[in-house]
């Protein structure tokens, strides 16, 4: 499971380092490949190649009829690349999922369990403070605790 939040930089090209944690658990677990799309947040999730082709064949047994359908694969589907990671540990965001997340110096990893996000700087920190604005410290107890029964 990934888990945790990183710094790192991304440079002019796109190149942007996988945290160390994260990289392991991928490796164990998974390959060194990651499908990485548009978030419905201005974020990017990034997805190891075996958990994303479970949503694709999850997508494919649902109309495009149905509400959400089309309009999911429209947004999160057709923009997905495939991004391997190289020798150095890093990662190629292509010029589209940079501009979608406003990746430009800095930028934030977070583990999310399945997935990982890919945050510029100032919209983690934007998306964070939003969270614990709207956080009800009831509907998380109970979440927890459906989750722990």
């Amino acid at each position: 499971m990934f888990r945790g939040v990183f710094e790192h930089a991304i440079d002019g090209k796109g190149r942007t380092s996988l945290p160390a944690k994260i990289r392991e658990v991928l490796v164990a677990n998974y390959d060194e490949r990651l499908i990485v799309t548009t978030g419905l947040d201005a974020c990017l999730h990034a997805y190891p190649v075996r958990e994303w082709e479970s949503l694709e064949a999850a997508l494919a047994k649902r109309s495009v009829l149905e509400p959400g359908i089309k309009q999911l694969m429209r947004l999160y589907v057709a923009g997905a690349q495939e991004c391997p990671i190289d020798k150095m540990g890093r990662v190629l965001v292509p010029p589209s999922l940079r501009a979608h997340a406003g990746l430009e110096k800095e930028v934030v990893w977070a583990g999310m369990v399945k997935v990982i996000e890919l945050w510029s700087a100032a919209g983690w920190k934007q998306a964070r403070e939003t969270a614990m604005a709207e956080a009800n410290g009831a509907d998380i107890a109970k979440v927890l605790a459906d989750l722990r029964s």
